[in-house]
């Protein structure tokens, strides 16, 4: 069983702050947050509420096309058009989900200089970099499986199948 991390509201929404902090001292301002559902879409309205940014999202979870691959063609065309994107999720774990947008991002003929990523957690031995994060961590010593607010919710054998999915993160 893993050890579930539960991070309060509290926490959360210092993590948002952190984030809003990062990126408005950073030389490259976004047009758009881009919340990636599931997981990035809480996180992604409280910044768009902290940073007075509007927000728009892809859901990647959910494996639907219409709301993932075809939403990300059109993301693409916007970067083409000069706008700036943020995707948005709660962690960078694998990095498999940061992969397969910049990669379905860039055969939709994608700006790169007009797409980044944040997270509130990144996992520093994932595949991919993230260019802000609230929280670093590193998997090879840290396993506990995190539970955001939205997701406390859940009931517990929900949260232990999610993370029995991905074994390597967790043992």
């Amino acid at each position: 069983m893993p050890v579930f991390a539960a991070i309060s509201h509290e926490d959360f929404v210092a993590a948002v702050a952190t984030l809003r902090d990062r990126i408005a001292a950073a030389d490259w301002t976004p047009d758009f947050l881009i919340g990636i559902g599931r997981g990035g879409l809480t996180p992604a309205v409280y910044l768009s509420h902290a940073a007075g940014l509007p927000m728009l999202s892809v859901d990647h979870s959910s494996q639907v096309r219409d709301f993932a691959d075809d939403a990300l063609v059109r993301l693409a065309a916007r970067t083409r058009a000069g706008e700036r994107l943020l995707f948005l999720d709660d962690i960078n774990d694998s990095g498999r989900t940061i992969a397969y947008i910049r990669r379905a991002l860039a055969t939709a003929g994608a700006e790169a200089g007009g797409i980044r990523f944040a997270t509130l957690i990144d996992n520093v031995s994932s595949a991919e970099r993230v260019d802000y994060a609230a929280r670093v961590i590193d998997r090879r010593e840290t396993k506990d499986w995190f539970v955001f607010p939205w997701e406390a919710v859940a009931p517990a054998q929900s949260l232990a199948a999610d993370a029995a999915e991905v074994p390597d993160r967790i043992a």
